[in-house]
């Protein structure tokens, strides 16, 4: 399989398991937000509690450069572990939520 094909099967596979852990309630849902065609993948949250607003990402991916970028993770999950169990080298995985100065010191790329 095409190795940019392969990381989007798996970007699927992990946003999907996270919306079967979310606690769904009948005003909070979570969304899938795929774009195949410019590598931009998301989960989201949308919805109200009471009288409150929710709506925000809970995670968002990018493929860059034949590289999976993590732009955003707000669980507790190390998603940048995860992938690398799943097969991803380390050195196909940058953490864009951390600045080009810190990314240097992690274990995975920089850019």
């Amino acid at each position: 399989m095409d190795k940019i094909k392969h990381y989007r099967q798996l970007i699927k596979q992990i946003l999907t398991e996270h919306t079967q852990i979310i606690n769904k309630t009948d005003t909070v849902n979570s969304q899938l937000i795929i774009d195949n065609e410019n590598d931009h993948y998301q989960l989201a949250y949308v919805g109200w509690q009471g009288d409150k607003r929710v709506f925000g990402p809970v995670m968002h991916f990018d493929i860059q450069n034949g590289k999976i970028w993590i732009q955003y993770n707000g669980t507790e999950e190390s998603v940048a572990e995860r992938l690398v169990e799943l097969g991803v080298p380390p050195s196909d995985i940058v953490i864009g939520f951390h600045s080009p100065f810190k990314r240097q010191f992690s274990s995975y790329a920089v850019e």
